[in-house]
């Protein structure tokens, strides 16, 4: 299992499509902040993203773009066009219906998708706000993937069938794979921030991630992630800090107390047993990790996390 499905699959990291826009010009939304990112695709027509603060963005067919904070932010026909604010009651009512929602008289001449995604909450390692503020992927630096993918977006938005909210729901999270590939093929990886998503496609430190997620419990040095990568032990220990900016032993401690809390908080095995899956030989030495990094033990996390369950991912945008 390489990083990002690991990241993705336990942090719960999932999409939901808040509406699909069907405008006539002249039109304008204002959207509030979202909790974790939203997200907007453009599958026909034009129109202009803007944030205070920035110059406007046009967005083309085809373009996709994610706020990966959920700033509030506009779209519009036209940089100067007036904006009222988007009706979530509406944008409901319209999903249920299998329908877009209409903005403006006539004919629509652009469709867009509004979509939002959350990240589990009792999951430290960062995905979302490792990204620029505004990860904009123009059609034309998209890929055939991508390409497809909004092509078979554009067509369950225009001739909506049984079952579209479902198939538009996970249409939602391939793009969102697909857009970190596109911004991690095409945005050069020196001028990206050290982080374990920067460094997927790094010769050494790539593959060293995917080892620690594939075998946290493994007792890892860096001889022996070393020899598992095929690298010298002098290259793994200079490489790796330097693309994901910790070093090999606090990125695994990291990532194994994130699935320590998501099994004491969704399962009802032992603290023992995840001590053990988790390569601690004790479970006082667990309990000593755990305590330190989430500041409270693990028995009374548990305790706590299922009274504040989070609700499904995914909110308005």
């Amino acid at each position: 299992m390489d990083a990002l499905t690991a990241v993705l699959a336990v942090a719960g990291v999932r999409g939901t499509v808040a509406a699909t826009l069907d405008a006539a010009e002249p039109w304008g939304l204002t959207l509030d902040a979202v909790p974790g990112a939203a997200f907007h695709a453009v599958t026909d027509g034009l129109a202009w993203l803007r944030i205070a603060g920035r110059p406007g963005l046009r967005l083309m067919p085809g373009d996709v773009v994610l706020l990966p904070t959920g700033i509030a932010h506009s779209l519009s026909s036209g940089p100067g066009a007036g904006t009222t604010p988007f009706d979530h009651a509406a944008a409901e009512r319209a999903l249920a219906a299998g329908e877009s929602l209409r903005l403006g008289t006539g004919p629509g001449q652009t469709r867009i998708l509004c979509a939002s995604y959350r990240q589990d909450p009792a999951v430290t390692v960062p995905l979302l706000t490792l990204l620029p503020d505004v990860l904009h992927i123009p059609a034309r630096q998209a890929g055939a993937a991508l390409d497809a993918t909004l092509r078979l977006l554009a067509s369950e938005i225009s001739q909506p069938q049984p079952g579209a909210a479902a198939v538009l729901d996970r249409i939602v999270d391939i793009l969102l794979v697909q857009l970190l590939r596109a911004w991690l093929a095409t945005d050069p990886a020196r001028a990206r921030t050290p982080s374990w998503l920067s460094a997927l496609t790094d010769p050494v430190a790539g593959p060293a991630l995917a080892v620690l997620h594939t075998q946290p419990g493994r007792d890892w040095t860096i001889p022996s992630l070393a020899a598992a990568i095929g690298v010298s032990r002098a290259t793994l220990a200079r490489r790796f800090p330097a693309r994901v900016g910790c070093t090999p032993a606090a990125y695994l401690t990291r990532w194994r107390m994130d699935l320590a809390a998501v099994r004491l908080r969704d399962t009802d095995d032992t603290v023992g047993a995840v001590a053990r899956s988790l390569g601690y030989t004790s479970e006082y030495a667990f309990n000593r990790a755990f305590t330190r990094d989430r500041r409270i033990p693990p028995g009374r996390y548990r305790t706590r996390s299922r009274v504040t369950q989070p609700g499904p991912p995914g909110e308005p945008v």
